[in-house]
């Protein structure tokens, strides 16, 4: 169980986190003024500023509220639904890393489809591979932005 004090500092985190890498990333880029105006690290800059700011507005709203906060945010059940979600999507990435986009679209299209919506194997699966072709048309052949390719597109010659 997770009340919503945690919640909120663990997220209050996580984005100042994140507003802090595109704070140091726009340093790499220069953040000043130059012959042609800003440079290109600027305006990331000022966002990633932005983010902190507000992360650390959330971090001390939190802490000023924290007995007011102990009320359950995510419990077993909650967990256990977001989880049939997360997880998923991450083994997504790792299959796309390995495989391809396009396969791994198929795959994840096909897994959701049949374990949580309850589709038909059959059903499910010509979801999958008709997306990932229609991915494939639309943006290689149609926007012709290469995405990430696998093993499989090589060996169809798609490359």
């Amino acid at each position: 169980m997770i009340n919503r004090f945690s919640a909120e500092i663990a997220t209050a985190t996580l984005t100042a986190g994140l507003g802090l890498t595109a704070v140091i990333g726009a340093l790499e880029f220069g953040i000043g003024w130059g012959d042609a105006g800003p440079e290109p690290g600027a305006f990331p800059f000022y966002i990633g500023l932005l983010v902190v700011a507000a992360s650390a507005g959330n971090f001390i709203q939190a802490i000023a509220l924290r007995h007011g906060l102990q009320s359950v945010f995510l419990d077993r059940e909650q967990a256990v639904r977001v989880a049939s979600f997360f997880i998923p999507m991450i083994v997504f990435v790792v299959i796309a890393r390995l495989l391809g986009l396009y396969v791994a679209a198929a795959l994840y299209l096909t897994f959701v489809m049949r374990l949580q919506g309850k589709y038909r194997l059959i059903t499910s699966a010509a979801s999958g591979i008709g997306a990932a072709v229609l991915f494939y048309l639309v943006l290689e052949v149609g926007f012709q932005v290469p995405l990430l390719k696998g093993p499989l597109e090589a060996a169809l010659g798609l490359y």
